[in-house]
């Protein structure tokens, strides 16, 4: 499948072993490339889906100029929504703990936006998943952050991890979409590229 790839190179601008091993599970071959301190900011009055698109588009924006012809880049950007407000990745064990606090027993919804570029468009889209979490203590949150190290996870998680076992009860949409690659709506948008 995917066969219309071969034409181009394709390009994972991403550092996640998360992303990186989604990719792979599409059968894509792939290079990876990243640039250091890629700005992350974002417009105030960005809500939700918005912001993880704009980002992902400000990463691929980036690498435009560097890009080659035949090369294909992908650049997502992954964030957890809760009350309004964007649960990014923690600070320190602190701000992990406390957003897994914010989280316990509530639902919350993981929004993941997806750019692929060439030197001659670029088109993107988001995905939307929620997720429940069951109550929980303060030792299964301790344990987890200490145990795990979250600190490179939107919302101090992962659901591939002890927490999403033993923490999600509950999930309406795309699994991988938590992971940070939404990859049956990539496979889609690849299939058409």
């Amino acid at each position: 499948m995917l066969d219309n790839l071969k034409k181009y190179k394709v390009i994972l601008a991403s550092n996640s072993p998360r992303r990186k091993e989604l990719l792979a599970g599409l059968g894509v071959e792939y290079e990876v490339r990243t640039l250091p301190d890629v700005d992350e900011s974002y417009p105030e009055a960005l809500k939700g889906a918005e912001i993880p698109l704009y980002i992902s588009k400000k990463k691929a924006d980036a690498y435009r100029n560097m890009m080659q012809p035949g090369e294909l880049m992908i650049t997502a950007d992954t964030i957890v929504w809760l009350d309004g407000r964007v649960l990014g990745k923690p600070g320190d064990r602190e701000d992990a703990m406390q957003m897994l606090r914010d989280m316990s027993g509530r639902t919350h919804e993981v929004f993941t936006g997806v750019c692929i570029t060439t030197a001659g468009w670029q088109r993107s889209f988001a995905a939307a998943t929620e997720v429940r979490f069951a109550g929980l203590s303060e030792e299964e949150i301790a344990c987890y952050v200490d145990k795990y190290h979250p600190m490179d996870k939107a919302g101090a998680y992962g659901v591939q991890e002890w927490i999403g076992f033993i923490g999600v009860e509950n999930i309406s949409g795309s699994y991988y979409n938590i992971m940070g690659l939404p990859v049956q709506r990539l496979y889609r948008e690849l299939l058409t590229v």
